[in-house]
């Protein structure tokens, strides 16, 4: 069953909604990515998703006296875009009623260096009078890209899918399953044994190169906004890298609040597995699930092919 599984995670940029909107159900591509998997079997596809914009959003619409935890706010988010991928997914796939969205807990560990270290972008990009308004009043920590800001919360790497097996079940079963959202919902062991909630947002690239490991996936594919891994990015010289190994792309020196964690991700589901991962744009889904598109990173290339 594991090796006929394709996992698709659609980034949380790739998804966010229309230009100036705040409306959390508004995802105009959404639709088009679901038709482009629906070619897919019964119990043959994972779908993750990213919620960076969406819980950014979500924490800014909240009052003072509303605030909740990132957690909660992970759980939330999850559901809301689970809920619409299902519903768009359903509609595209033939066996509409073999889709199930499972909220997914994913255990980090509380001594991660992350927390003391945010690198994780959420929620819009802000005014420098914003971000310190922002700052001052709510002690958030931001990154600054052209004069613009987001804010920027802990990260801890996903140690332990904990619904893995269930997801495996459901598999098994001829489901498709959407799960991890957002990297799913950040959960630690508690000093008496049991788990709770973390102040944190995982990534959803790295909790879903561990679930595809883990199952044993065929081919991983990291969606986002942009067509892929750039050579001389964001300059004049700039070309898109069709195929890499690892070993090349791990030498690349990537920001590490976008395209750092898709590479690294990657690379760490070609390196465990031997099976090929993809990143590339969420517009162009089709051409990627067709091997016409986006940076493709194999263990063993040839020399012509990079």
């Amino acid at each position: 069953m594991a090796n006929d599984v394709t996992l698709i995670a659609l980034g949380g940029n790739a998804l966010k909604s229309s230009e100036g909107k705040r409306n959390f159900q508004d995802f105009p591509e959404l639709s088009k990515a679901c038709a482009s998997m629906s070619g897919f079997e019964p119990g043959t596809l994972v779908v993750t998703h990213g919620n960076g914009p969406q819980i950014g959003n979500l924490v800014q619409s909240l009052g003072s006296d509303e605030r909740r935890s990132l957690d909660v706010l992970g759980a939330e988010t999850e559901g809301l875009l689970g809920y619409q991928i299902e519903q768009e997914l359903s509609n595209s796939l033939q066996n509409s009623d073999r889709v199930i969205t499972l909220l997914t807990r994913v255990e980090v560990d509380r001594d991660d260096p992350a927390f003391a270290e945010p690198t994780k972008p959420i929620g819009p990009w802000l005014s420098a009078d914003d971000a310190q308004r922002s700052a001052r009043e709510h002690n958030w920590q931001f990154t600054e890209y052209k004069g613009k800001y987001r804010r920027i919360v802990p990260s801890p790497r996903p140690e332990k899918i904990i619904q893995v097996d269930a997801i495996r079940d459901l598999l098994h079963s001829g489901y498709n399953v959407i799960c991890a959202g957002g990297g799913g919902i950040p959960v630690s062991r508690s000093g008496t044994g049991g788990r709770i909630g973390v102040e944190a947002v995982i990534d959803k690239d790295h909790a879903s190169s561990l679930l595809a490991r883990q199952l044993g996936v065929r081919t991983l594919y990291l969606v986002t906004d942009v067509n892929g891994v750039y050579n001389d990015w964001d300059t004049p010289d700039e070309s898109l890298l069709q195929s890499t190994t690892p070993d090349e792309l791990r030498a690349m020196k990537l920001p590490t609040g976008s395209m750092g964690p898709k590479a690294e991700a990657a690379c760490d589901f070609v390196e465990a597995t031997g099976n090929a991962a993809c990143i590339g744009a969420l517009a162009q889904l089709e051409e990627l699930l067709h091997q016409d598109a986006g940076t493709w990173i194999k263990e063993n290339l040839k020399r012509s092919e990079a």
